[in-house]
């Protein structure tokens, strides 16, 4: 009774930070009082539920509700756990637990490192539960020093560990470029081969909600200039548990770019994503939707835009297709350019800013491939605008491209009205 008292206790947590990761973003430019507000709300909930749960109020109160005994709420929350795997719907945040649980259990050399990650379980709750499995050795909290803890993780890969690196934000990963480029991405090349870095850096990176311009960058196109780096911005569930799986069995530095307005979302996804042995090849882009009119490419959060996108053009008989790169370095440009041979339109779309930029440097590659000679119309940028982000709320949203921008864009594209 004790422990089903508890699993609804966990679930109303896990719905508690959804909820109020919901209310941030839909309040843009509030997020920091809605902040204050869900650490509020969330201390005043777990100590009511805490009190609940020992006294055991909850079950009898359930019990006489609806005349049932202890064993059929046993078996009711194991069908609703059963049920939510036959659903195959998976959050993002959940991905990417999975994805480091099994690899944790899977090979002894892999462990994560990053500030609050063990007892706190995570500054997004990603790494909920895994310090109470695996302990202080292989779940480790960090200093606030960012270049120390990459310093130290670096360190670990070079000794043949595998560590996971976590950054509460790829904005202070700043402080730590110098490990990431030079150390990481660098080490193999100029050991002649010898000293391997496996080692994968994750965290939420671009804009989130109301946080300004030291907290809101998309260093997509930077990690994505250095070689001796791969590269990874994930989109749905399915891409996160996959590639972060594929991340961490991989001998090289991998830059992990994940989504804070994403971590959320629930995905559905197919029975063998669930699968322990389930992992997704780097460097290997998705056709989310085939289409015959338009290309468009995009990553991460960029993807939901464009598929929102192609259901807006629908009504004007314009069938788009939607790439999901996944993977910025290696750069899947084959499947772009194949694209492009069929639809002789070209739209790439990416929160980052415009110069130098993951849009500009496909448009490139397109310009210098047999694809060129295909192209109807020029190949078209959707980007942020060329200024740090502000934090008001109104020049937020104009500072972020949007999904009307990349209807407008297409349109262009297509000489259409």
């Amino acid at each position: 009774m004790e422990n089903l008292a508890l699993c609804y206790f966990g679930k109303i947590q896990t719905f508690s930070l959804d909820l109020i990761s919901f209310l941030i973003n839909f309040f843009k430019g509030n997020g920091l009082i809605l902040r204050k507000v869900y650490g509020v709300f969330y201390f005043i909930l777990t100590i009511i539920l805490f009190f609940l749960v020992k006294e055991m109020y909850i079950i009898p109160i359930l019990s006489k509700r609806f005349t049932t005994t202890t064993s059929l709420f046993s078996q009711k929350c194991r069908s609703l756990s059963l049920s939510s795997q036959l659903n195959a719907a998976l959050t993002v945040r959940d991905a990417l637990n999975q994805a480091m649980d099994e690899e944790l259990q899977r090979d002894d050399r892999v462990f994560l490192l990053g500030e609050e990650v063990a007892e706190y379980d995570g500054a997004y709750k990603v790494s909920k539960g895994l310090w109470k499995k695996y302990g202080d050795k292989r779940i480790v909290d960090t200093p606030i020093t960012e270049q120390g803890f990459a310093g130290i993780a670096v360190g670990a890969a070079f000794a043949g560990l595998r560590p996971i690196c976590e950054f509460m934000t790829f904005n202070f990963a700043m402080q730590a470029i110098d490990q990431l480029i030079n150390s990481a991405g660098k080490t193999f090349y100029m050991s002649a081969g010898r000293v391997p870095v496996p080692i994968v850096f994750r965290g939420p990176n671009g804009a989130a909600a109301g946080v300004a311009a030291q907290h809101s960058q998309d260093y997509a196109a930077w990690y994505a200039h250095c070689p001796g780096l791969k590269v990874i911005s994930p989109y749905s569930s399915e891409d996160y548990k996959g590639l972060l799986k594929a991340a961490i069995r991989d001998d090289n530095p991998v830059i992990f770019l994940e989504n804070e307005l994403l971590y959320g979302t629930s995905f559905p996804v197919k029975e063998e994503v669930l699968d322990p042995d389930f992992v997704l090849p780097i460097g290997k882009a998705k056709i989310e939707i085939v289409g015959e009119h338009c290309t468009l490419v995009s990553h991460s959060k960029g993807v939901q835009n464009c598929l929102e996108a192609a259901e807006k053009l629908k009504p004007l008989g314009v069938n788009v297709e939607v790439i999901n790169l996944r993977t910025l370095r290696p750069l899947d440009f084959d499947t772009i350019r194949d694209s492009v041979k069929k639809t002789n339109h070209l739209v790439t779309f990416e929160t980052g800013w415009p110069f130098c930029g993951i849009g500009a440097e496909i448009s490139a590659q397109i310009s210098e491939s047999d694809a060129f000679d295909y192209l109807d119309s020029p190949v078209l940028r959707v980007t942020g605008v060329d200024v740090p982000m502000p934090y008001e709320a109104k020049l937020e949203e104009a500072a972020l491209p949007s999904t009307d921008d990349l209807v407008r864009t297409v349109k262009k594209s297509l000489n259409i009205a």
